[in-house]
């Protein structure tokens, strides 16, 4: 009786946002409709949908991929969109570095298409089947946010291949798979696909989970060689060399590359940025000021990470695998822009806590609150005349200054910040209760009891 009364909020609050997100899907797909090209807070470029993709396949058939492009991506990416796709529908001619250079096989290469597609409906199955398995109560709300919210959303408009890196995140890190070395065949592949997810490995070595550390880390090894030899390029000081200057040179040139970011790095560039007026619309004291404050927010949410980590190794018994795979991805995400899609994987780790306590409670509203399809306009900035592809005509599109680019990165710090909070909070629990020596041995990546009690699994 006393459970349900305490976790009895959740019952209307969870699907009153789904329902909110549903409100946002629904407009946004309206407007899709009518005017043929999807509102602020989705990508600025009516033109440019399916973009991720359909560009990338250009280059996986192109030989320039690494060194006329710049491509970020290992070998993995190519060779999978080389088998998946329509090579003619891709002339090279001379190759090149335009960045759209495969958009107009976008009305051609109908196994792109129904590939990028299928991802998307195969994580919608594989991610109801993962809440199920946690928690029923809560999986229906929690599948739809993550499925149909704002970054999802958005990784399909964009046809990201972030779609494809999700699909073996989930297989990896939550608890269809049972075995062992099919999870790191699935975490090795999310590398392949996307570097930075390397992040989420290392937090199992807080957890003395080393033989899962060592397979999945072998098998991203394995999988790199094996199509690094198929691609015939890609070497790893390649892929380096393009990320250092990805880093150093993308840079924010107008308000318009700020709507799409999750982090400040785009704002506190246009705050740098000499060519766009910001110190005569808001006065050179409070640029100062933000590019003071900015930088301190991100710095005190990495130490609160760091602190955390450091108390997981401490007393690891005391912290779920999920929330350290959670925290180490957020480390990476908030600390180098990588685009508004990849909040799936925070908010797939975060869903996965119980509703209990502020901390977790607030880490989950946020993310329920950030998958909302929907932006706040502030001002109105520009009237231009685009290109649409839905429609495939010119029209006039009104932009405005939204609320969210300010916000979102705010809320997004939030989620690792509270999360880390409840971590110190419960290995100081779990040490006032034991003292200062754990009791706990791990053993093939079991932890075990020293004395009394038996083996237990970590939590997938």
């Amino acid at each position: 009786m006393k459970h349900r009364k305490r976790d009895g909020w959740n019952l209307w609050i969870e699907p009153l946002f789904a329902l909110a997100i549903a409100v946002g899907l629904a407009y946004s797909v309206g407007h899709l409709w009518y005017f043929g090209y999807l509102p602020q807070p989705f990508f600025y470029e009516p033109f440019d949908i399916w973009a991720d993709w359909f560009n990338v396949v250009y280059w996986s058939y192109d030989k320039g991929t690494y060194d006329s492009w710049g491509a970020l991506y290992p070998p993995l990416t190519f060779v999978f969109l080389k088998i998946f796709s329509i090579g003619s529908c891709y002339p090279i001619a001379g190759g090149g570095v335009d960045g759209s250079a495969g958009l107009p096989a976008r009305t051609c290469d109908w196994v792109g298409l129904v590939t990028f597609h299928g991802f998307y409906v195969l994580n919608i199955v594989l991610i109801s089947l993962v809440f199920v398995k946690i928690d029923k109560r809560t999986a229906p709300w929690r599948a739809f946010a993550l499925s149909a919210g704002f970054p999802m959303a958005e990784a399909l408009e964009r046809a990201n291949l972030v779609i494809v890196a999700f699909t073996c995140i989930l297989l990896a890190f939550g608890p269809l798979l049972k075995s062992a070395r099919l999870r790191w065949l699935a975490a090795g592949l999310a590398i392949n696909f996307k570097v930075y997810l390397i992040s989420a490995v290392f937090p199992q070595l807080l957890r003395r989970r080393w033989k899962w550390f060592e397979g999945a880390i072998l098998a991203t090894i394995v999988i790199y060689l094996g199509t690094y030899a198929i691609l015939g390029r890609g070497a790893p000081w390649e892929i380096y060399d393009n990320i250092v200057n990805f880093s150093t040179l993308h840079q924010a040139g107008s308000f318009l590359d700020v709507w799409f970011a999750v982090t400040y790095t785009a704002l506190i560039s246009l705050l740098n940025n000499s060519d766009f007026p910001m110190i005569s619309l808001i006065g050179s004291r409070n640029v100062d000021l933000l590019l003071f404050i900015l930088p301190l927010l991100l710095h005190i949410v990495q130490a609160s990470i760091l602190l955390a980590a450091a108390a997981a190794w401490l007393r690891p018994e005391a912290v779920p695998t999920y929330r350290l795979t959670n925290l180490g991805l957020c480390l990476a995400l908030i600390t180098s822009e990588s685009g508004g899609y990849t909040q799936i994987f925070i908010f797939f780790f975060t869903f996965m806590e119980p509703w209990k306590g502020f901390g977790t409670k607030w880490a989950i509203l946020m993310c329920y609150f950030l998958s909302i399809p929907l932006d706040i306009p502030v001002d109105r900035a520009v009237t231009t005349i685009v290109d649409t592809f839905i429609r495939g005509q010119t029209q006039i599109v009104t932009y405005y200054i939204m609320l969210g680019p300010f916000l979102r990165p705010l809320l997004i710090m939030t989620i690792p910040f509270a999360l880390s909070c409840v971590t110190l909070r419960q290995v100081w629990f779990d040490i006032q209760r034991q003292g200062w020596k754990s009791r706990w041995r791990y053993r093939n990546d079991f932890p075990i009891m020293v004395g009394r009690g038996s083996p237990r699994r970590p939590l997938f």
